[in-house]
């Protein structure tokens, strides 16, 4: 069974009457509704949100090394410090 894409109510292969219809982009069969450019662009916004959403995650990561870090540093006793950017340093 063939599924077309629904956008606003509307296939985007232009077709009419009761076919079977998704706004789901993977669930989508109809090779006239995957060529049309609301598909395409539909398309395009869900990968960039997907990488948009990785990048957050690698972000958030990438700070969380650097705090751990600075507390394992800031805990050692002597006269050892932290690297420069390193706030707080209590030995200078």
């Amino acid at each position: 069974m063939i599924t077309h894409f629904m956008h606003d109510g509307h296939l985007a292969c232009g077709r009419e009457g009761d076919l079977t219809s998704s706004t789901t982009l993977n669930k989508v069969k109809c090779r006239n509704c995957r060529n049309t450019d609301v598909y395409k662009q539909a398309r395009k916004d869900q990968r960039n949100a997907a990488r948009r959403a990785a990048r957050k995650n690698e972000h958030t990561h990438s700070s969380a090394w650097r705090a751990a870090w600075s507390n394992r540093l800031a805990e050692i006793k002597g006269p050892q410090r932290l690297p420069r950017g390193f706030g707080n340093q209590s030995y200078v």
